[in-house]
C-alpha cells in the first residue's frame, strides 16, 4: 500500500485554517493514506479529529509539538532546531494513545498558561511598534484570543498575533493597493516580487495568510519575547513523560539550510555540525524517534540522518507541517522508493497508537511487548502490516490482528 502519508497537520487548536474534523476531510480529498494531527502544546482537538477519521475510515494518528530547554545536555546554550531561541528545541510526542489524552491535558496546563501570558506581553510590545508607525493596534482578547481555541485548551502562537494584525489591516484598508502602500510605507515591511503581486490581487483566496507571511520575518523580531522554563520544560522531563504515556518521543530534525530545496528558507546553520554527537545523546535520553520533513532537506542530509537513526535504534517519522490554506497536504516525495520506510513507519505508528490504547504492553517500544526482543525494523514491519490491514472505522479492534 503506497499512499502518501502526513503525520504533522496543525488544526485550529494551534494555528491552521482547518478544524480537527476538516483535517480528516482534507486528507481524504488529497488522497492520503494516513493523516496525523499535531498541535502546539495541545491535544484538545484530538477527540474530534479521531471521531471524524473513524466516520470516513481514515487512518489517523495523534501527537503534539512542544519546546523544551536543553539544560544538562551537550548542546546546552546552542542553537539546534529553533531559529529563534538557542537552548530551546522542538520535539514531538507521536502516537499518543487515546486513553492518555487526559494526562496530556494536565501535563500541558501550566505550559499553556505560561505561553498565553507571554503571548499577551508580546501583543503589548507589538502594539507599541504599531502605534509608533501609525497602525491600528490589537486587543489581545478581542482580536487574538478570539481567533484561537485558547478557551478550549488550544494554544496561541505568534502566527495568531500576525493573523489578527492581517485581519485588522484588511478591515481598515481593504485588500489591494491601499493596504500594500501602508504595509510598505508606514509599517516598513518590504513586499518583494511575487508577494507584492499576491497582495495586489483582491481575489486572492489566501490573502490574509500571505499577509501573515510577509509579517513573519519582518515583525516577529520586533515583538518576540523569549520563553522561560515554565513554558519550555527540561528535555529529559518531557521525554520521561512521553515514555510513561506509551507515546513515541521524537526529536524534530531541521538540518542546515544552504540552498533551500524548497526555495523558501534563508541560509542558516542548525544541528548538522554536531549531529554525530547529538543523535546518540538523544537515544540515551530516551527518545525513540527522529521526525523530519523530507522536502525540506537534501538527499545527502537525509541519508546521513537515516544512517545515524539506524545506528542508534531510532525510528524515523515523516511529516510536512501544514498550517496555511496555501499549503498542500500532499508530499509526493514519499512515493519514491528510497522513502518507502517512512510510509511503513506511518502505518506502524498508527497501529502502535491504537494497540497501546487497548493494552499499554502493545506499545511499539514497550519492554513488555511480545516483540520486544525483535529488531526495530522487524517490529515496524509487523506493526505496519497491522496498520494497513485494520478497519479504520473500528480502530479499537486492531488488537484482533495481533
Amino acid at each position: 500500500m503506497m499512499l502518501e502519508v502526513n503525520n504533522h497537520v496543525h488544526s485550529t487548536y494551534s494555528f491552521s485554517p482547518y478544524s480537527p474534523a476538516e483535517i480528516a476531510v482534507q486528507a481524504r480529498a488529497a488522497g492520503l493514506g494516513t493523516v496525523g494531527i499535531m498541535d502546539h502544546d495541545s491535544v484538545s482537538g484530538a477527540a474530534e479529529f479521531l471521531e471524524a477519521c473513524k466516520a470516513i475510515g481514515m487512518a489517523s494518528t495523534v501527537g503534539f509539538e512542544m519546546r523544551v530547554n536543553m539544560n544538562g545536555t551537550s548542546v546546552e546554550g546552542r542553537k539546534t532546531n529553533n531559529p529563534d531561541e538557542p537552548n530551546v528545541s522542538y520535539i514531538a510526542l507521536h502516537g499518543i494513545p487515546a486513553s492518555q489524552f487526559e494526562r496530556c491535558v494536565e501535563f500541558l496546563k501550566p505550559i499553556h498558561e505560561a505561553r498565553i501570558a507571554r503571548d499577551r506581553k508580546e501583543v503589548g510590545k507589538l502594539n507599541a511598534v504599531l502605534a509608533e508607525r501609525g497602525a491600528p493596534t490589537l486587543d489581545f482578547d478581542a482580536d487574538v484570543a478570539a481567533i484561537s481555541e485558547a478557551a478550549n485548551g488550544g494554544s496561541i502562537t505568534e502566527r495568531h498575533i500576525l493573523y489578527a494584525l492581517s485581519l485588522k489591516l484588511i478591515e481598515v484598508y481593504g485588500k489591494g493597493l491601499a493596504l500594500v502602500d501602508f504595509v510598505e510605507g508606514s509599517l516598513q515591511v518590504s513586499l518583494a516580487g511575487s508577494l507584492r503581486e499576491l497582495l495586489l490581487d483582491v481575489e486572492n483566496p489566501h490573502y490574509a495568510y500571505d499577509l501573515l507571511g510577509a509579517f513573519k520575518g519582518a515583525l516577529v523580531p520586533e515583538f518576540f519575547i523569549k520563553s522561560d522554563y515554565d513554558e519550555c520544560i527540561n528535555v529529559r522531563d518531557a521525554v520521561k513523560f512521553a515514555n510513561e504515556l506509551g507515546a513515541i518521543p521524537a526529536y524534530a530534525y531541521l538540518g542546515d539550510v544552504g540552498e533551500s530545496p524548497t526555495g523558501d528558507k534563508k541560509a542558516e546553520k542548525f544541528e548538522d555540525d554536531f549531529l554525530d554527537e547529538l543523535v546518540p545523546e538523544l537515544a540515551e535520553m530516551g527518545f525513540k524517534a527522529i521526525t523530519y520533513m523530507p522536502p525540506r532537506n537534501t538527499r545527502e542530509q537525509l541519508a546521513r540522518l537515516r544512517k545515524l537513526c539506524q545506528a542508534n535504534g531510532l525510528m524515523e517519522i515523516s511529516g510536512v507541517d501544514i498550517n496555511s490554506s496555501r499549503q498542500s497536504f500532499n508530499c509526493p516525495i514519499l512515493l519514491e522508493p528510497e522513502f518507502r520506510h517512512l510510509v511503513d513507519a506511518a502505518w506502524a505508528l498508527i497501529a502502535h497508537e491504537k494497540l497501546a490504547a487497548t493494552d499499554p504492553r502493545l506499545a511499539l517500544f514497550s519492554t513488555e511487548n511480545p516483540l520486544a526482543s525483535a529488531s526495530l525494523e522487524e517490529r515496524i514491519a509487523k506493526y505496519s502490516d497491522i496498520g494497513k490491514r485494520m478497519d479504520h472505522t473500528q480502530p479499537e479492534k486492531a488488537v484482533e490482528l495481533i
